[in-house]
């Protein structure tokens, strides 16, 4: 069995080392630093060569140190991630077993699962994991499989791709004109088009027009792109008339092959579901880290194709906007990159490919790339991977490919090659890798080790929506009533019997007042009210508009809010109930200056109450207004007071999260960088005193030996001088050489002693290494959740009242007194 290391966060427990001549583990843990992923990682390997095994391990690495992924899963393996059993039970392998393979072993189903929930228990004991190590997997990270053009896990909504950015064109035009392009190859595959996105006619077109709308910042959708084809926005293309360079008739075609697309039913599945919102991909709304499997096995070449640009295209944009780092921020997972980067085609997921191996490094994003057809693949675009996982090879055409690609990538590191990669990639064997890391001093030959995961294999799509039930259902929310129907339901629950006038009662001409339409038609009324000729009548609300400012300088804090509340009006004492007006967004929009009902039609008004009828009372009312505000506005920011860093303006709280955990990260990595350094040089100075104790021992050694064998001859060559020559010898001579074996032993008792020390001062220094990590792994992650929520209140003077404005909102009422709103 080989123990698994202390858990030492920024540290990938891998597998063992391995004896490739004796065939053996050679009982050492093989662990990798997290770092090292930033300059991204190959994994080649035939089936069955282990290579899902090795990967998934390293994702659950990644997990465990909570680090978000991205995992691009073409064939439906890593859906495997989610099937963590932390109790080991057989019921909980049954629902996953396979019948097929139980009946190959002879078994019934229950059989089988209760040999394979021992075979992984007694598999993950053999590599000193236990049921609580897969507890702390599930807890460390959220699974979610996305099945994009499918409802099966949770969709994917591809219109966020469309969305003009954020910031202006001109400030990243080459950043924002490399996703267009992307995003405009995409869609020539998705409608069949072979033509050359950025030369033909077909890609200049949509380029121009995702161009256009977001210089003005407009998003764009399908129907807009497809009008767009039609009648473009604009004159010109180059030099010539867009119907002389592009004529009518042929953009025609382009546009119904757009169209029959979108009138497709099964296309509705690409525009609903979670937006391809990166930050949200990686992190959840209470900022957890997520795992987030794309299951795109289900899709054809073209819709794989589509969906994959588009992803590595919004994951540059999100990358960088990030700022610099040599930490591990997050991963990029591609399970199988064969037809998505081969090495003379430029197919549209080649150009962001290459763009996050050559770029993603400076902003911690690595990249982990996986092919079991290691011939077509473009091996010069790969020599920026600084780590490589070779398993077992099929051909000796693949062997050559890929010694030939990894002699590339140790040549761009400025490494030499010292080690004969023919011989040992041919010597390889299941679950048994060459590792190869630029920044370690050389490649060593390892065996993976059992992973956490319970490998199932493929998964078809009823499986991943068995999967993700309970999460599609988690996320299912009652139906709320909307803001704007508040005010019509807070009306209602006070209706009554009123005064009613033909005509607006007379104020105040300096009394603001505003209508809203009447959309609603007396026939719509009156199945409502279930009642006939229903009679229009407008009762007055009080909308009072104003800003508050949010101000503190200690977090960066200066936010300027709108704010527009609409409420019944004042009671006889000209108090307003507050508490219960709602916010009106867009107010501007929602509101008339005249009344629109037709003329034909008899309407009545309710009367103004008098504690609002002139300026006066109006004005103590905006007071009252400032009051309630100073009272009731507040907004709050996230903020970790250790690490004294404050949620930004605009910034989520899943970015600030991320923002967080990647600081702690840093700062963790520093200090175990100086950990290491600081134990690195005692246990350097012990291994110099060791070695050079074994040398004096061999040493001692030896000489305890030369004296025994001199001593034995001294003795010999006395006893011969004494019967065979009849002389004696020198006794002291004999007791000399005793004197020094003895001498010699004690010497050599004494070598073994210190060597002992020294073993003891290695094995204690160890310990303390061991000790001083973990501490500042339990500091670390401690200091990472200790984020809090800081509440902001404005002061006084930062409380502004701009208008308050006399409402009329319209209503359909009966004989009975019963009503209902006439406005949307």
């Amino acid at each position: 069995m080989i123990p698994c290391p202390p858990e030492k966060l920024g540290s990938f427990y891998l597998g063992g080392k391995y004896d490739i001549a004796k065939k053996q583990l050679t009982g050492e843990a093989i662990n990798y630093d997290s770092r090292d992923l930033t300059t991204h990682a190959v994994c080649v390997g035939m089936t069955g060569s282990g290579k899902t095994g090795l990967c998934i391990g390293l994702l659950e690495e990644a997990a465990l140190d909570k680090v978000p992924a991205i995992i691009i899963d073409p064939k439906g393996d890593m859906t495997n991630l989610l099937l963590q059993f932390e109790d080991l039970d057989p019921t909980s392998f049954k629902q996953w077993i396979n019948p097929d393979d139980a009946n190959r072993k002879g078994k019934t189903v229950d059989e089988y699962s209760k040999s394979t929930a021992e075979m992984w228990e007694n598999g993950l004991g053999n590599w000193g994991q236990g049921k609580e190590r897969i507890k702390a997997l599930k807890d460390a990270v959220e699974y979610t499989i996305y099945t994009p053009g499918s409802d099966s896990g949770i969709p994917i909504n591809i219109m966020g791709s469309f969305a003009a950015p954020s910031i202006h064109f001109d400030d990243d035009a080459e950043m924002l004109r490399e996703r267009i392009q992307g995003t405009v190859a995409a869609l020539l595959g998705m409608i069949g088009s072979k033509e050359d996105p950025a030369r033909s006619r077909e890609g200049i077109l949509l380029a121009t027009l995702f161009e256009h709308y977001w210089r003005l910042g407009e998003d764009l959708d399908l129907a807009k792109l497809i009008n767009g084809i039609q009648k473009p926005p604009f004159a010109q293309l180059g030099v010539f008339d867009v119907d002389t360079f592009y004529p009518q008739k042929d953009r025609f075609k382009m546009a119904m092959d757009f169209n029959t697309l979108v009138a497709s039913p099964q296309f509705r599945y690409w525009l609903q579901g979670d937006s391809l919102d990166i930050e949200k991909i990686y992190f959840t709304e209470e900022g957890k880290p997520r795992h987030s499997i794309f299951y795109i096995a289900h899709l054809s070449e073209s819709e794989r194709m589509f969906f994959v640009t588009l992803l590595l295209n919004s994951l540059i944009t999100w990358m960088r906007s990030q700022s610099g780092t040599s930490s591990l921020r997050s991963l990029l997972y591609f399970d199988e990159i064969f037809g998505y980067f081969p090495p003379t085609k430029n197919p549209p997921s080649k150009k962001p490919l290459l763009t996050i191996l050559k770029q993603a490094r400076a902003f911690g994003v690595g990249a982990v790339l996986v092919t079991q057809n290691p011939v077509d693949i473009d091996y010069k675009g790969l020599s920026n991977a600084g780590t490589w996982f070779i398993g077992k090879l099929q051909t000796e055409r693949d062997k050559m490919r890929v010694v030939d690609g990894l002699k590339g990538a140790i040549a761009e590191a400025g490494s030499s090659i010292s080690k004969n990669f023919d011989s040992l990639i041919s010597s390889l064997g299941s679950r048994v890798f060459l590792y190869h890391n630029v920044h370690e001093a050389e490649p060593v030959v390892y065996h993976t080790r059992w992973v956490m995961s319970y490998l199932r294999g493929p998964l078809t799509r009823p499986q991943v929506k068995t999967l993700m039930a309970a999460t599609k259902d988690a996320r299912k929310k009652p139906v709320l009533t909307t803001k704007e129907s508040k005010p019509d339901n807070t009306s209602e629950a006070a209706s009554m019997l009123v005064d009613t006038k033909s005509q607006a009662p007379n104020l105040d001409p300096n009394i603001a007042q505003r209508y809203f339409g009447v959309w609603k038609s007396a026939s719509e009324a009156e199945q409502e009210l279930g009642s006939r000729n229903p009679s229009l009548r407008y009762d007055p609300l009080v909308l009072s508009i104003g800003k508050v400012r949010f101000y503190n300088a200690k977090r960066g804090v200066d936010i300027i809010k709108d704010v527009a509340y609409l409420s019944l009006g004042p009671d006889d004492f000209g108090r307003i109930d507050w508490e219960h007006s709602v916010g009106i967004e867009d107010w501007q929009k929602k509101l008339i200056e005249t009344a629109d009902h037709p003329d034909t039609l008899s309407v009545s008004y309710s009367a103004v109450p008098d504690s609002m009828d002139t300026l006066k009372e109006v004005k103590t009312i905006s007071k009252e207004f400032a009051n309630w505000l100073y009272q009731h506005e507040k907004t709050s920011i996230y903020e970790h007071p250790k690490l004294k860093i404050f949620q930004e303006n605009g910034e989520t709280a899943s970015a600030f999260q991320m923002r967080v955990q990647q600081l702690a990260r840093e700062l963790r990595d520093e200090e175990l960088d100086k950990i290491q350094d600081k134990f690195e040089d005692k246990l350097d100075r012990v291994e110099d005193k060791i070695r050079k104790e074994q040398f004096d021992l061999e040493e001692a050694k030896a000489e305890v030996r030369s004296r025994r064998t001199s001593e034995v001859v001294g003795m010999a060559e006395t006893i011969f001088s004494v019967f065979v020559k009849g002389r004696s010898r020198s006794i002291s001579s004999a007791t000399s050489k005793s004197r020094m074996r003895k001498k010699a032993t004690q010497k050599l008792e004494e070598s073994k002693s210190d060597l002992m020390d020294l073993a003891e001062d290695r094995e204690l220094l160890e310990r303390d290494l061991s000790e001083a990590l973990g501490e500042v792994r339990a500091k670390w992650e401690e200091i990472t959740v200790g984020v809090i929520e800081k509440e902001i209140t404005p002061r006084k003077t930062d409380i502004k009242v701009d208008e308050i404005i006399l409402v009329w909102h319209p209503y359909w009422v009966d004989d009975q007194g019963n009503k209902v709103a006439a406005r949307r």
